[in-house]
């Protein structure tokens, strides 16, 4: 007999984690979660430092993007996490949750209970913050939210310069107001990563009634009669659900899967000879996510850490975390950034700032070997939708991921405003006595078509990708309100595939969010 739980949770990353945590903290419900990725045993997702290495590979699905035809058929590393606590494992760390207006937006599209209001409980729920217990913040959630305690000089010299071009500094991006440059707070507790897994997961391991599988991944979703039952893993075994499927994989691993298991756009899936279980056209589409431009600077002395690249100095750096829970190894390395306007007529933020204090962090990106700093700005509202869709019926082939950057033109014009506005931050007299020189872009690009020549070829993903099962009230969205699938019972999807835009902010947070909130709506509906 197939082994069988309450619930089945796909996918042990910031959403599942919280589901899954949350609703076994009912004894009598049974809960089974499953992770492709495997353990988070490895130093390097705990250390804050160690984000440098994840975009290179460390648990990571190895994806990339089809060639974009937008950006002279560039093709992006798209790092999506393969492991215990997803995104919140691998990520910089960086607690924002976007602008209230992005959520009040949602509830004007139709989505009635996540408003701005209807989501802060949720946030605030959430965190256990070192700083802030307000209106906007709590404390004692399971999730770790903590000033940076390895800033640099050169974060002050930032605001500084900022300021100095109309800037305001902001002591809290996620209060009052978005507006200005900040030291962002990081999903940390006590200088060491607090991913879902660690939040969520890690203090209820002994639950009899949660179990949690890792290097497990499921092949498609079972569904008898119209309704989610349960699911087959690789090796053909089944697992049931009694009550409901939730699938937690992400913005490319859901659609993916749903694809696979027959459930999407039926022309798409007949192609590749795939049985078509449930004909949902919107599956994989309305693709969102966040483009990265950076501006780098070569600094004219050992102000950024790159200079513990160096063997020697990484073994002292890491000395001094064992010691003292400080330096370098304390450091997310984009622990300063900001919020402003490329368009002044915006109706809140639309450029985001990171200060990455080194160069070459990210896979892709250029190092300076004197030393040097990245400040990356990305547009936060692109118009630009893409897709997911499936090479072919195999599983063991990378999805066909489309972000269709820069598609509309008003992305490509402020994202290159949003490029002018780095360049002109570190040209500001406030950090003469740190920046030799900018390196990139260089002095030779000065047209429009000398920036979209730059930026098709430096830039990347924000990792910030989205809305491929859109949310809404109408017919055509992929669940409804409460995150049920339409048209197929007992299947739930709960991450952020389910947002109908992409917030104006990092997405981790928010991700946090849904699972908090989809697992009250769960144990509403079963009275659990």
């Amino acid at each position: 007999m197939p082994e069988g739980f309450d619930f089945i949770v796909i996918g042990g990353g910031s959403a599942g984690s919280v589901v899954a945590a949350r609703l076994t903290e009912n004894p009598l419900v049974s809960v089974l979660l499953i992770e492709a990725g495997g353990r988070d045993r490895h130093p390097f997702y705990h250390l804050p430092a160690g984000f440098a290495k994840m975009t290179k590979g460390i648990g990571s699905w190895g994806w990339e993007t089809t060639p974009q035809k937008h950006m002279q058929n560039k093709v992006f590393r798209y790092t999506q996490a393969k492991v215990i606590g997803g995104g919140s494992a691998i990520n910089a760390q960086i607690y924002t949750r976007g602008n209230a207006q992005d959520y009040d937006e949602w509830r004007q599209m139709g989505c009635t209970g996540w408003g701005y209001d209807d989501v802060l409980p949720y946030f605030r729920k959430a965190e256990d913050n070192d700083t802030f217990d307000n209106r906007f913040h709590g404390k004692g959630g399971p999730l770790g939210v903590s000033q940076p305690i390895a800033p640099l000089p050169i974060c002050e010299a930032y605001f500084e310069a900022a300021a100095q071009i109309g800037i305001p500094r902001n002591m809290d991006i996620n209060g009052e107001t978005q507006d200005g440059v900040c030291y962002y707070q990081l999903t940390q507790r006590h200088a060491r990563r607090s991913s879902a897994a660690m939040a969520y997961l890690a203090p209820n391991r002994g639950r009899p009634n949660l179990t949690v599988k890792t290097g497990v991944e499921v092949r498609r979703l079972i569904v008898t009669a119209g309704r989610a039952t349960g699911v087959e893993l690789m090796d053909g075994r089944q697992l049931m659900a009694a009550q409901e499927v939730v699938l937690s994989s992400g913005a490319i691993g859901t659609p993916r899967l749903l694809q696979l298991s027959g459930i999407g756009p039926a022309d798409h899936l007949q192609a590749l000879g795939i049985k078509v279980v449930f004909d949902q056209p919107q599956v994989g589409e309305n693709l969102q996510d966040h483009l990265d431009l950076y501006c780098i600077a070569e600094l004219s002395g050992p102000y950024s850490y790159d200079r513990f690249a160096k063997p020697h100095l990484a073994a002292l750096a890491g000395l001094q975390y064992l010691l003292q829970r400080k330096g370098p190894v304390a450091s997310s390395l984009f622990e300063t950034g900001g919020f402003w306007y490329a368009d002044p007529d915006a109706r809140s933020p639309d450029i985001q700032f990171h200060l990455g204090l080194g160069t070459g962090i990210e896979h892709g990106v250029v190092a300076m070997p004197q030393g040097g700093i990245t400040l990356n700005s990305c547009y936060l509202r692109p118009r630009s939708r893409g897709s997911v869709r499936l090479q072919s019926a195999d599983p063991a082939q990378m999805p066909l991921i489309d972000p269709n950057y820069l598609s509309d033109p008003v992305d490509r014009e402020m994202s290159i405003r949003g490029l002018k506005l780095t360049q002109q931050i570190l040209s500001q007299p406030a950090l003469k006595d740190f920046v030799l020189a900018q390196r990139l872009p260089g002095p030779e690009v000065k047209t429009e078509a000398d920036y979209f020549n730059f930026i098709s070829q430096h830039s990347k993903t924000s990792h910030h990708c989205a809305g491929t099962c859109r949310m809404g009230a109408d017919a055509a969205a992929v669940v409804d309100l409460q995150l049920r699938f339409n048209g197929i019972a007992g299947l739930r999807i709960v991450d952020n595939s389910i947002m109908p835009k992409v917030i104006s902010s990092n997405t981790n947070a928010a991700a946090i969010m849904i699972g908090e909130k989809a697992a009250d709506m769960i144990k509403a509906q079963h009275g659990a």
